[in-house]
């Protein structure tokens, strides 16, 4: 079996990680690429959160790990894997996938006017001045901690496709 590859999508709130990741399953989907899509935000959701009540327990990583071998046992070799901080932890990710996969890590950036509206329309209406001030502070702190190997693409004006294609380009996964 190839050797896994995976694509680590993050970036502040509203930046476009989930779409841009549906919109890449529809390109690889249409260019017969198998594939499969992790959201990371949903392994480790839950009240308490698992990370505060249980510190020590790697929740999202243990899911991770045990999602991917069922995904690995099916045949897959890549992942793309959508997460806020997942740019900041692609190490400890890959590491919890199990097989020592080839990395590619994506931080999606785009400017508070653009994430605000994105925000606004998934909301339904106004958007808490506190969600968007902690999206804009997500923003700051991940564009500056992010390592140099981590790729930056911005979403600003760009269609869903577009920024999928770009994320196609960086990890070579669609033939010619």
């Amino acid at each position: 079996m190839p050797r896994s590859e995976v694509l680590f999508v993050g970036g502040r709130s509203g930046v476009g990680k989930s779409t841009a990741a549906e919109a890449l399953h529809d390109l690889l989907a249409a260019a017969d690429v198998p594939h499969a899509v992790i959201e990371g935000d949903l392994l480790d959701l839950a009240h308490p959160a698992p990370h505060v009540a249980h510190p020590t327990v790697r929740l999202a990583e243990r899911n991770l790990r045990a999602m991917w071998a069922e995904y690995r046992e099916l045949g897959h070799h890549r992942l793309v894997f959508t997460n806020t901080v997942s740019v900041l932890e692609h190490e400890r990710l890959a590491a919890a996938m199990g097989d020592d996969p080839v990395v590619t890590a994506v931080l999606l950036r785009a400017s508070d006017a653009t994430t605000t509206g994105r925000l606004a329309r998934r909301a339904g209406g106004t958007v808490p001045q506190a969600q968007l001030a902690h999206s804009a502070a997500t923003a700051g702190r991940l564009d500056s901690a992010v390592a140099d190997t981590v790729a930056r693409v911005d979403t600003d004006g760009r269609s869903p496709l577009e920024i999928a294609r770009q994320l196609a380009s960086l990890t070579g996964w669609l033939p010619g």
